[in-house]
């Protein structure tokens, strides 16, 4: 199992013949917690961009999921948002109008985090899932970071001082915290299939 495992997700081994139906009811509930994790959100003095969940969980998603079923959440989350159902953080434009504002860098960067997080997991040794993990939180900072230059027409030091530099501490511990549990998610699965093939 373990030589198969690292070419496949966690879901793929727990639903090896999965059908349309669990497919779409599992990119549903990867939505969904994506929505979830958004209202715990909260805003600093000096950014227009909040601290929230939601990335929390496109790295679980990410990791777990495989890369398409992950992207394809992150599409449904953003499509979601986009016909005006409240599932971004709160306090910002309703609806389509998300993406015209100050995070919508980060919201778009979604989709391709996911997928490559899910793709990298399905492809590198363990032993390198930290660093997949890192690669996806690298994609959506550099999306949301660059986008608010432009939208606040401000200098790469200032947007990183408003949409980088505050949010590294919290984005490192989403990334240990992930890291963690997809490894201990693989061992705990390992340990009980042994005894359940007997």
């Amino acid at each position: 199992m373990t030589a198969r495992a690292s070419t496949l997700s966690l879901m793929d081994v727990l639903l090896p013949r999965a059908t349309l139906v669990q497919n779409i009811l599992l990119i549903f509930s990867g939505s969904l917690l994506v929505a979830l994790c958004a209202q715990i959100s909260f805003y600093l003095p000096f950014s227009p961009v909040p601290v929230t969940g939601q990335t929390f969980a496109l790295l679980l998603v990410g990791a777990t999921f495989g890369a398409r079923r992950a992207a394809a959440a992150l599409l449904l989350y953003l499509a979601q948002g986009a016909i005006g159902l409240p599932v971004f953080a709160p306090g910002g434009l309703p609806g389509l109008a998300r993406f015209a504002g100050p995070t919508a860098g980060y919201l778009l960067a979604y989709p391709l985090a996911a997928f490559l997080l899910g793709w990298l997991t399905e492809r590198l040794p363990r032993r390198a899932w930290l660093l997949a993990v890192l690669a996806a939180e690298a994609v959506i900072f550099a999306s949301g970071v660059s986008w608010l230059k432009v939208w606040a027409q401000l200098t790469w030091p200032q947007a990183a001082a408003q949409g980088l530099l505050p949010f590294l501490p919290g984005g490192l511990l989403k990334v240990m915290l992930v890291g963690a549990c997809l490894p201990a998610s693989w061992w705990a699965l390992e340990k009980r299939r042994p005894t359940r093939e007997r």
